[in-house]
């Protein structure tokens, strides 16, 4: 019987360490909240959605690439968090998103592009944040220059800047 009560208390006290883990919310937004995501995903902080400030998203693994956009001259030095990142950070169950920008412009990205990295949100360009006449604070950025598969009209249609909310859908 000792040798029961011993792995009994043994099995809670490992169970009372990695419950906190489990169960572990997002945090709120501090600060102005950037983007709201809502639609299937398991993580939330505000209801039935996912509020982040900048704060918020800089504390996620960053991602940096240099490419080139049809949109700004030279190459440009893009900073964010991959979409795959986020959505898993989020537990997206969804195989479509739906970006919408702060004048309501939408586009849907499919599975497809974000599952293997891909596409970031971008918070920063050449080491500065963006404004709304720079395109932000948000944008999501392919990596342009890395597979000529990005350089489609699709893809730039995709490319949405003035980000301000994602819809996680079936």
């Amino acid at each position: 019987m000792p040798f029961l009560s011993l792995l009994c208390r043994s099995l809670l006290a490992i169970l009372s360490l990695t419950l906190p883990l489990c169960a572990a919310e997002l945090p709120a937004p501090e600060g102005p909240a950037l983007l709201t995501v809502t639609g299937q995903i398991t993580q939330t902080n505000d209801g039935d959605s996912a509020r982040f400030d900048r704060a918020m998203l800089e504390e996620m693994a960053q991602t940096t690439f240099t490419t080139r956009t049809i949109w700004t001259d030279g190459e440009q030095r893009f900073t964010g968090v991959t979409l795959h990142d986020l959505l898993a950070a989020l537990g997206a169950t969804g195989s479509v998103i739906r970006a919408t920008a702060i004048n309501d412009y939408a586009v849907d990205i499919p599975y497809a592009d974000w599952e293997g990295g891909g596409p970031m949100i971008a918070y920063s360009n050449n080491g500065a944040p963006m404004s709304l006449r720079d395109k932000g604070p948000l944008w999501i950025v392919y990596p342009y220059d890395s597979d000529p598969a990005y350089q489609s009209e699709q893809v730039y249609a995709r490319s949405i800047w003035q980000l301000e909310r994602i819809e996680v859908m079936e």
